[in-house]
């Protein structure tokens, strides 16, 4: 009995594959964080070797830590009915907190450490537990028992680092959050217990697709954001609104490339596969690193827009040219994931980015971009020179063959 009223919050497999209103509401507190992000990546403009290293090492961080906070909340609306009072409950607070960590991390790794750390706390520790008690009495409350388990474990390093001396934080931090993204990974093991397989977990896969296109989407517009508010707030000139056009092309060669095929098939390989929860899982991965290519690239538009022909610098290198790399290589991966090949042409994309990546080193920032802009284009007239005269191709991904035999009790 007490199993058929928790039953209720599952989401039932006739539910809408579509997002709701309300988690495109939550989405708007990330777009809040990821233009603090850009705002940190940004501010490491000027550094070099060892601190900006260290920059962008503690902005990666922060990072990461709001990207653990929506991915787990996407998984949430997947596996559970969000139209339930307890779920939209669970999304608004989780709303909250992210909109905490937004605002407080600019200073997130100086002066406002305790506010960032408690609000991520709040999430990783006391949500699980109300959607455990929700479940009652059903197999699945055995997950969120293990999420907040290993939350409370970790709880005592986030504490230590916001409380502690800075030098300290970092480290401290980097532990804390590696073992959280380890404990996913692993299915938060617990003694006894064992581990949950992820990879076998009930979600509606159609419904997790959309949410992580609606956040490379999101990420999309925060770089248009970027060029708009840049660009506006600059002296015009003929360099700088040639910078600005070339930058607003890279930003739509990039969603050209990522919703040419594979992109837009991500949804169907989650609807077909028998539990697609192993592939939700590793797409969920290959969406962290387009997000973040993203953001870092989006930097790359700032620092050229602001002065395209100014000296090089190893900061605009990690940003105009280290931004793109990474979405290519996350778009030879996600290319894996759907049809189980290795992109052609994305691989050619990077070994010209590779190639040329010495020689720009010594031009001025707007070189750069252009070779980039010149090279995603490449990569676009390829994927569309082999899709001509072709009909759309079924997905294939290796990691969708799991069976409907193959699910656990607590799936």
């Amino acid at each position: 009995m007490a199993a058929g009223r928790g039953a209720v919050l599952l989401r039932p497999p006739e539910s809408s594959g579509r997002a709701t209103f309300l988690e495109l509401f939550f989405d708007l507190a990330f777009v809040v964080a990821l233009t603090r992000v850009s705002q940190r990546f940004a501010g490491l403009s000027n550094d070099t070797g060892w601190a900006l290293a260290e920059g962008f090492g503690r902005t990666l961080l922060l990072f990461l830590a709001l990207w653990l906070i929506w991915s787990h909340t996407a998984w949430i609306t997947s596996r559970y009915e969000p139209e339930q009072p307890i779920i939209q409950a669970v999304v608004v607070g989780t709303m909250f907190a992210s909109l905490v960590m937004a605002v407080t991390l600019p200073r997130a790794m100086e002066e406002r450490a305790v506010p960032f750390a408690a609000a991520y706390l709040m999430v990783m520790l006391v949500r699980p537990l109300v959607v455990a008690v929700a479940l009652r009495g059903h197999p699945r409350r055995l997950v969120p028992f293990r999420l907040a388990a290993w939350a409370a474990a970790t709880a005592p390093l986030w504490l230590a680092g916001a409380l502690g001396p800075d030098r300290l934080r970092l480290p401290l931090w980097a532990a804390a959050l590696g073992v959280d993204y380890l404990a996913w990974a692993l299915g938060w093991p617990l003694p006894r217990v064992g581990a949950s397989r992820i990879g076998r977990w009930r979600i509606a896969g159609t419904h997790l697709a959309d949410r992580y296109q609606q956040m490379v989407l999101i990420a999309l517009g925060e770089s248009i954001l970027v060029l708009g508010t840049v660009f506006s707030g600059t002296d015009y000139s003929a360099q700088r609104a040639a910078a600005f056009a070339v930058a607003f092309a890279t930003s739509a060669l990039i969603w050209r490339i990522y919703f040419h095929r594979a992109g837009l098939l991500l949804t169907e390989a989650l609807d077909r596969a028998g539990m697609p929860g192993r592939l939700g899982a590793t797409s969920e991965r290959t969406h962290l690193l387009i997000v973040l290519s993203v953001l870092v690239t989006s930097v790359g538009y700032e620092l050229v827009i602001d002065d395209p022909y100014g000296p090089p610098r190893p900061s605009w290198l990690l940003f105009v040219i280290g931004g793109p790399m990474l979405f290519l290589v996350a778009r030879v991966r996600l290319e894996h994931e759907i049809f189980g090949r290795v992109s052609r042409s994305r691989m050619v994309g990077l070994v010209a980015l590779l190639l040329f990546t010495p020689a720009l080193a010594r031009w001025a920032p707007m070189v750069g971009l252009s070779v980039v802009a010149a090279v995603l284009a490449l990569v676009s007239l390829l994927d569309a020179r082999r899709s001509r005269g072709r009909s759309m191709e079924v997905s294939a991904s290796p990691l969708a063959g799991e069976g409907p035999g193959d699910r656990d009790s607590e799936a």
